[in-house]
């Protein structure tokens, strides 16, 4: 559409006003008229109104540039850290989720070699002649619940969970189990360890009520026909020896040597009886004070392991043999407790 020819003012020098005394021009024949002058107008497209505000168009563009520039900047480097912030974390995930090289050690359950399980008395004794007498305490013996071990691998996750818990304790694998052990012969190892010790158990408790049969109150000549079989739940290793032993004896004697006491204890036995040092003491107490005992036999060998990490209201005593144990185990029962030995810096 074309513009209106009345609203184009064509801008003059400005002059101080003075009386025209010329002599009127004489109009030119070739004068263009309305329409060519119209047609150029409209050809003339920089034109604007007198009364428009002259243009800012530069000044506009310049900021509105530097505008974009900043919000492209401010969500290009945005980009940048937060994709990288996003692969760190995801990075993180994935090492946190690898297989990791550490084994963890926490208090395990405990079982009371009084008691039963599932496939009936923890120490099951028979044969003409043999009497079993029952104890209500309890002799609780203690174990280590461990995983990262050939079988039952963990991942780095559980590894930085067990540092930052102080009842879970973090070794490496290799010094646990050997380099290159398989699932199946770890397994294996630890059955035959818990099969040795209940065996050595077995021959080494009846050959003790023998030996003291007369001050035990026990008809020594029932025990050649005795038949010993011992039953647990998912346990391995050879640390339970000496509460096995202990719990013989107790079911053989008709005295009650617990005197309703809950007692935890742990160790290896030979059989000379000799009470042997084991690993993961201070988880064992833990394990202990949890389940209710009171009282804590610990090898003598393993001293420097017990003081400085005894629970609160658990107290220990220190056995070296066979006998030491059982002497403490009736001592116990008797109130006498507090004569007993403990382990000392």
């Amino acid at each position: 559409m074309r513009r209106p020819a009345h609203t184009l003012v064509i801008m003059r020098p400005h002059h101080t006003m003075q009386p025209d005394t010329r002599q009127p021009a004489v109009e030119p024949a070739n004068k263009p008229d309305n329409d060519s002058l119209d047609m150029n107008l409209d050809m003339n497209t920089d034109a604007q109104p007198i009364n428009a505000q002259p243009e800012a168009q530069p000044q506009r563009t310049g900021r509105v540039r530097r505008l974009k520039t900043r919000v492209t900047h401010y969500f290009a480097t945005r980009s940048v850290r937060y994709l990288a912030g996003f692969f760190a974390v995801l990075l993180g995930a994935v090492i946190l989720l690898l297989p990791s090289p550490y084994v963890i050690e926490m208090p395990g359950p405990t079982q009371d070699v009084l008691g039963k399980v599932s496939e009936g008395e923890v120490i099951a004794i028979s044969g003409d002649g043999v009497t079993i007498h029952k104890d209500s305490g309890k002799l609780l013996l203690v174990t280590v619940s461990a995983s990262g071990v050939p079988g039952y691998t963990i991942t780095n996750a559980q590894a930085v969970w067990g540092w930052a818990n102080p009842q879970v304790e973090v070794t490496p694998r290799e010094a646990v189990v050997p380099v290159g052990q398989t699932a199946d012969e770890y397994q294996q190892e630890v059955d035959n360890d818990m099969s040795g010790s209940q065996q050595s158990a077995s021959e080494v408790g009846l050959a003790y009520a023998k030996q003291h049969a007369d001050e035990l109150g026990i008809d020594a000549a029932t025990l050649d026909n005795a038949k010993v079989e011992m039953h647990v739940d998912e346990i391995g290793g050879p640390s339970a020896g000496m509460m096995y032993t202990l719990g013989l004896i107790d079911k053989l004697t008709p005295a009650e040597e617990s005197g309703g006491n809950v007692i935890a204890g742990t160790g290896t036995i030979d059989a000379k009886g000799k009470v042997g040092a084991i690993g993961g003491i201070r988880l064992k107490m833990l394990g202990a004070k949890r389940d209710g005992a009171t009282w804590f036999l610990a090898p003598e060998s393993n001293c420097d392991e017990v003081v400085g990490h005894v629970p609160e209201g658990l107290r220990d005593v220190k056995v070296a043999t066979l006998d030491e144990a059982y002497q403490a185990l009736v001592a116990i029962g008797k109130g006498q407790g507090d004569t007993l030995p403990h382990c000392e810096a």
